[in-house]
């Protein structure tokens, strides 16, 4: 289950979305994650779905790769669908039991929630699939060099932004090493109820912080034997330029935002 997390993993393949500068891909999330929140509309979601389906296409990123990631929220959508469908309240009652009543707005919101919550995952984890870490710390510091006029460490906080993403999936996959480790002396993490299960999860933490502050060390002693001092007289070796595909992309985001926003109301 550990591994089919994709968020903070890098797809390496040559593709029109990963040639595009880094600074637009991150524009591009923020406009479709803001759309993904004002849609009201059927035409409004399916045309969202088909252009987040055509950006993975264009990523040449397998879909089973790409739906791998869902996995992994099964256990919470099922959670807050079944939430969702008993407490929320509406006139079109179509079920009730004591307190409980499963009304069509219930089920109606429930559908947009889930439907929101992957294409949320699955344009974010895009993010990541098709962007270097390097990449994308020097996209993080570029939108906020402007802010460091007013004493933001802008270069430090998209490094710090970047380090904790790209350990996402290598803290992962520490946690998987451990859990196979304590299954082969006996420990049990698949039987018992909900309660019981969680519990077994505990002796994990120990050893996981463990490994966390040993690499963090191992990251900081690297850091500090390449003479890495934050932003003080730092260079770049790929300056950052936008290029035509960046300029299509960002005039195919403008009319993707355009007629999205026009599906929305009617």
């Amino acid at each position: 289950m550990l591994r089919d997390i994709t968020l903070g993993q890098y797809y390496p393949t040559n593709s029109f979305v990963h040639r595009i500068d880094p600074r637009v891909k991150l524009l591009c999330l923020a406009v479709f994650i803001t759309l993904l929140f004002m849609l009201n509309t059927v035409w409004a979601y399916a045309f969202l779905t088909l252009a987040l389906g055509l950006v993975v296409y264009a990523s040449k990123v397998p879909v089973k790769f790409m739906l791998k990631g869902l996995k992994s929220i099964v256990m919470i959508v099922v959670f807050m669908s079944v939430l969702n469908i008993f407490f929320s309240y509406g006139d079109t009652v179509l079920f009730s039991v004591w307190i409980f009543k499963i009304t069509l707005e219930g089920i109606l919101l429930t559908v947009k929630m889930v439907v929101r919550l992957v294409l949320l995952l699955i344009g974010s984890s895009l993010l990541t699939l098709t962007t270097t870490p390097i990449e994308l710390t020097g996209a993080l510091e570029s939108i906020l060099k402007p802010f460091k006029r007013i004493g933001l460490p802008s270069h430090e906080i998209a490094m710090m932004m970047t380090i904790a993403l790209r350990f996402i999936p290598t803290l992962l996959e520490e946690t998987d090493k451990i859990m196979k480790a304590q299954t082969a002396r006996g420990a049990d993490f698949d039987t018992g109820s909900i309660v019981k299960r969680a519990k077994s999860l505990l002796p994990l933490l120990i050893p996981l912080f463990i490994s966390a502050f040993r690499r963090a060390i191992e990251l900081a002693t690297a850091m500090e034997a390449r003479c890495y001092r934050g932003d003080i007289n730092r260079t770049k070796m790929n300056v950052m330029r936008l290029s035509a595909r960046d300029y299509k992309a960002l005039a195919a985001i403008a009319a993707f935002a355009v007629v999205t926003a026009f599906l929305n109301v009617i």
